[in-house]
């Protein structure tokens, strides 16, 4: 007789989360520190579960398939929680720059590089 349960999605989000890797609201996948994200752009991208367990050893094959799944049933879920990631990137990015010019960083190494290059 074959015994059929529910299995679990290993994505774990956020504080609370039994992932001790989890901040901030960052859905991982398994007890990893690899992303929701990670797995469904290398996805996108054509690979399949076996490469994206090859790319990320620390990844079970079983939570590859899994998360694979869980993304193709609840892609307008996933495509939003990706939206939200990408929007909060941009903004931390946007503060990072205006707390560290880049380009007055690059013109300091620059110029640092052409110090050395005369001496």
């Amino acid at each position: 007789m074959l015994l059929i349960v529910a299995q679990t999605i290993p994505i774990l989000q956020g504080r609370g989360s039994a992932n001790e890797l989890d901040v901030d609201g960052v859905a991982r996948v398994g007890k990893t520190r690899v992303t929701l994200d990670t797995v469904v752009a290398a996805f996108n991208q054509g690979a399949t579960a076996e490469e994206i367990v090859y790319r990320y050893p620390a990844l079970k094959l079983s939570d590859v398939h899994n998360t694979i799944s869980f993304y193709l049933n609840h892609q307008q879920e996933v495509a939003e929680y990706l939206q939200q990631r990408q929007q909060q990137a941009l903004e931390i990015r946007l503060i990072s720059e205006q707390k560290f010019d880049p380009q007055g960083l690059r013109d300091r190494l620059l110029a640092r590089r052409a110090e050395k290059l005369v001496c």
